[in-house]
């Protein structure tokens, strides 16, 4: 019986061959690991010994051929096979812009050094890679030299202008995504209607009952909870935390940019407000009813998780830090470069986003 099943089956071996290796091709097209202007300048120099910037399995992985650098220019063109394979669907008019902003003057209070560059790079195709899956629109701002910001560290200053400038830009979309460049996406598939916006009742604490660290009043008048929310932060152990952040596209977000960088208020405050424009927003909230009625907080991990070592008096309180098993979407290694090595974490989360992301025909074949 078991010979009379080998030879009746036995002429469909051949197709079934053929079908599985033109399914390994296209699997192995879509995630190739050709080289990328990346890997040629992947290593530096630390100590007198070479060190690699990142995995080379991760360069090639988030640089895309077809992507515009900070420049202006291209770095080559995508095949038709990989760019076939990769379509998702084109919108000319996304609804969703994700915010960079990329300091190419080397910073205002020390130059960068080739590792702070490879982070910059790593973390710029990372978000490349992400809009690119989910159809969001990505936008890379340089943080140039300007005048007003001159005579301090500028970077915070200048995201309230920044995000204006987006507004004007893509004045369309409906949502803008603002991260900080010391942030990685560890959960590319998740998109942001389902992660985020379809669930944002379920997410969002409007009163400061559930979290409040700054103890900031919550019993002011003129307070409306039922106005639609314009801009969903997350809070920290030192209180509001603006390195990844929405704000939708209204006119009530607009009123409250132009006052958030008013010229008067920030002549009379910005020395006195250490944490420059999240001081500004946390004054405004405390203080105008008309403003908290449209913040929405979103809890810290949801898209803000810390690194071990951030809020380092807080180490045992699961509400700050990234656990990769309950898939938190995206880290911020914020603070890095104060007591702790940027470059370290870096290595790290990419690392750990290489092994979580990897496909199951690399494990088997490579």
């Amino acid at each position: 019986m078991s010979g009379f099943l080998l030879t009746k089956y036995a002429r469909f071996k051949k197709p079934v061959y053929f079908v599985v290796m033109i399914c390994f091709l296209i699997f192995w097209i879509r995630d190739d690991g050709s080289s990328s202007p990346l890997l040629e300048h992947n290593r530096v120099k630390h100590m007198g010994k070479q060190l690699e910037r990142s995995p080379a399995s991760l360069l090639n992985r988030y640089s895309r051929s077809d992507v515009k650098e900070l420049g202006g220019k291209t770095s080559g063109s995508t095949s038709w096979i990989r760019s076939l394979l990769s379509w998702r669907g084109w919108r000319k008019d996304p609804s969703i812009v994700i915010i960079l902003a990329a300091n190419e003057g080397g910073g205002v209070l020390k130059w960068k050094n080739e590792q702070e560059w490879a982070i910059e790079k790593i973390s710029i195709n990372n978000k490349v890679a992400y809009a690119k899956r989910h159809g969001y629109g990505l936008t890379i701002k340089d943080l140039t030299v300007a005048k007003r910001y001159s005579h301090e560290y500028r970077e915070g200053w200048q995201k309230v202008d920044i995000l204006k400038q987006a507004m004007r830009e893509f004045s369309t979309a409906e949502w803008f995504w603002w991260l900080d460049m010391d942030t990685l996406i560890m959960e590319p598939e998740f998109s942001l209607e389902e992660h985020i916006f379809n669930r944002l009742n379920n997410l969002t604490d409007r009163t400061l009952e559930s979290f409040n660290p700054l103890n900031i009043e919550t019993d002011i008048p003129y307070i409306d909870y039922t106005e639609e929310l314009n801009l969903l932060i997350t809070q920290d152990c030192g209180g509001f935390n603006l390195g990844s952040f929405f704000i939708k596209n209204t006119d009530w977000s607009r009123l409250l940019l132009e006052l958030w960088w008013e010229p008067v208020m920030y002549e009379q405050k910005h020395m006195v407000w250490e944490h420059r424009e999240q001081d500004v927003l946390e004054a405004l909230y405390t203080n105008e009813g008309w403003i908290r009625s449209r913040v929405g907080f979103l809890p810290l991990r949801s898209i803000n998780a810390f690194p071990p070592g951030a809020c380092s008096e807080f180490s045992n309180d699961k509400r700050y830090f990234y656990n990769g098993e309950e898939r938190d979407f995206v880290v911020n290694m914020a603070g890095c470069n104060f007591g702790r090595d940027c470059w370290r974490e870096m290595q790290l989360y990419t690392s750990k986003l290489e092994e979580k992301n990897s496909r199951w025909y690399n494990r088997l074949f490579f």
